[in-house]
């Protein structure tokens, strides 16, 4: 499991603009909005389709893109 999450610290305009919003809303309109737990190779497949959009490299060195991925520990809870 991954949690996928916005960036705030790397806006890139650009991305969201250009496809990044439909593809994020596609993905968390059943969560919070902000962040979403889902299966690794459903993230590694969304990961894959966010990097085509143009803008994805856009941010600074700590926060390269608009979204971050980060593994979920066993102790977590999530819905």
């Amino acid at each position: 499991m991954l949690r996928l999450s916005i960036d705030y610290e790397c806006p890139a305009p650009g991305w969201w603009e250009k496809g990044g919003r439909e593809l994020w809303t596609s993905l968390a309109e059943a969560f919070d909005g902000s962040s979403v737990v889902v299966d690794t190779h459903l993230a590694e497949s969304w990961l894959a389709r966010a990097r085509e959009i143009p803008g994805w490299e856009g941010g600074p060195d700590y926060a390269p893109h608009p979204i971050a991925v980060s593994p979920v520990g066993d102790d977590e809870e999530f819905i």
